[in-house]
């Protein structure tokens, strides 16, 4: 039983690293013509659902570094999806807020990425069913850290 269970086909952490990668696959095809990265697709859903933000809470609702968004922030504002200032109030705080661009190709995105879910067949009830099982997996592995002191 331990040594079938040790092959490679049987980790479930690698049918997920395999599942990510193919959705990022799927994701950088719909949105090259946008000039958009995966992680600019996140920032927007990110501001699509609350505009103004401090760069610290899209750190924060994003899991990402300042290392990591800051470059990438730079690059949205320069292609004209975003922009960030700093608070007159704070000067620590930089918000984030989009630009007309960011609002005016919403549609169209978010258009592409349903058609090209919808030919992946996957139905609303397993898409739900998806979504379910792995926000309760990421919460096991989260409490599982947790727990550990990891």
């Amino acid at each position: 039983m331990m040594k079938d269970f040790l092959t490679l086909d049987k980790q479930l952490c690698f049918a997920v690293y395999e599942t990510a990668g193919e959705f990022t696959k799927l994701y950088t095809s719909v949105l090259k013509p946008f000039g958009l990265t995966y992680p600019q697709y996140l920032v927007l859903l990110a501001l699509w659902e609350r505009d103004g933000v401090t760069m610290k809470e899209l750190g924060e609702q994003l899991s990402l570094g300042t290392g990591t968004l800051t470059p990438m922030i730079s690059r949205m504002q320069e292609n004209g999806w975003l922009r960030k200032e700093r608070s007159t109030e704070d000067e620590r705080k930089v918000f984030v807020t989009l630009q007309e661009k960011a609002y005016q190709q919403q549609h169209n995105i978010t258009q592409r990425i349903a058609e090209e879910i919808q030919l992946c067949q996957i139905s609303l009830a397993e898409y739900d069913e998806l979504m379910e099982r792995l926000h309760g997996l990421r919460g096991k592995l989260v409490e599982r850290a947790n727990a550990s002191g990891v």
